[in-house]
């Protein structure tokens, strides 16, 4: 049937209020206004952000509820807004949480990917205007970072969303929406890892997985892999780690144990876990002649304390968003590296489940079971 200009009902991940399972619940979906797209999510990632805004909300800058979280998605464009010329329908898309418009001062600054279009809105979980697209027993629901991957059906603003190669396997390029594109680029574009350097990376989720993988393309010759759950460091090799340190057999300080390993400090150390103590153990765990630490774990609240001697001698601390890609351009070009053997994607899904099975997911993370769990639609 038809559904171009008209309102759909689909089925949503809905969360209600904070620390509360998610909930399965039929939505509307409105049609996309000017300058906007709506999508048919074929598949989407779960990211530890999704659950920490749900569960961890202690450490993180309170969202608005009740709110449909999810923000590593791929699908194909089934309508868009008034005004939209940069994708049409049926192309394959990744929605994208950092918008690239191409027009305001940091898009045109090779400096940074910080796109200011509608920042302030969609950080609030609304899209331009204020509101959101999807209705729920007759009230608004949020639209996570203005994305909601957890939903058959989504309206994303026009430049935060992607087209991609027709052939690229939707289930799998999801992954380039958020964690993989994230920890590679820390690696390739944050901290410019350099041929022949001896590199750490803290947490072996899918961000530190990504991450030692970005180490490997950068030709580090060392890829210490740092990680408290045994069960990781198998995986790891895949990736390109070389090395592994589990904090929990030493008595002493992951970052003098990681000193004594390498003569002094790491060249490059990554940190994906998202912890204040860990940051400062991988900022310390570097060489104070010229080592580069790349913060990487997504924290808001919580305060990171240094000594002053940390960074004084000369180490560098750097953090990154979305692994430094301009969103709209560079998430094609990684789709492309995929589907030509460069990068890695098939490798961290490791398990595949329905959106009804959605809470098992977040269950399967926090156990440390999983990878990545991909929610097939």
């Amino acid at each position: 049937m038809e559904t171009e200009g008209k309102m759909i009902k689909c089925k949503a991940a809905v969360a209600w209020e904070p620390g509360k399972a998610l909930s399965i619940e039929e939505v509307e979906v409105s049609p996309p206004k000017a300058h906007e797209v709506r999508i048919k999510i074929a598949a989407s990632g779960v990211c530890h952000s999704d659950w920490a805004y749900l569960y961890d909300v202690a450490k993180m800058k309170p969202r608005p509820f009740p709110l449909i979280l999810g923000h590593e998605g791929a699908g194909t464009v089934e309508s868009v807004g008034p005004g939209v010329t940069k994708v049409s329908k049926g192309d394959h898309v990744i929605p994208l949480f950092l918008p690239q418009c191409g027009q305001c001062e940091r898009c045109l600054s090779p400096k940074t990917n910080l796109c200011t279009k509608n920042w302030e809105q969609t950080q609030q979980c609304v899209l331009a205007d204020g509101t959101s697209r999807i209705t729920c027993k007759n009230q608004q629901v949020h639209q996570f970072i203005g994305i909601s991957t957890f939903s058959e059906y989504t309206v994303v603003p026009e430049d935060n969303v992607t087209k991609i190669h027709p052939d690229a396997p939707l289930d799998k390029v999801c992954l380039l929406g958020c964690g993989v594109s994230t920890g590679y680029g820390a690696a390739v574009n944050t901290g410019n890892v350099e041929s022949g350097s001896t590199c750490a990376v803290f947490g072996l989720g899918a961000v530190g997985l990504a991450a030692v993988m970005g180490c490997k393309a950068a030709g580090a010759t060392r890829i210490i892999a740092v990680d408290i759950n045994p069960d990781k460091f198998e995986i790891a090799k895949t990736f390109g780690a070389t090395e592994f340190v589990n904090p929990k057999d030493h008595n002493k300080p992951i970052q003098e144990v990681l000193r004594e390993l390498t003569n002094g400090g790491v060249d490059f150390a990554i940190e994906c876990v998202g912890n204040v103590d860990v940051m400062r153990a991988a900022v310390e765990a570097c060489s104070p002649a010229g080592g580069i630490c790349v913060i990487v774990g997504w924290i808001e609240v919580e305060e990171l304390s240094l000594s002053p001697l940390d960074i004084l001698l000369g180490r560098t601390l750097k953090g990154t968003y979305f692994g430094g890609w301009k969103s709209v351009e560079a998430v094609p070009r990684l789709v492309l590296d995929y589907m030509s053997g460069k990068l890695l994607l098939d490798e961290f899904v490791t398990h595949r489940l329905t959106l009804d099975q959605i809470n098992q997911a977040f269950d399967l993370m926090i156990g440390g079971k999983s990878i990545r769990t991909v929610i097939e639609m």
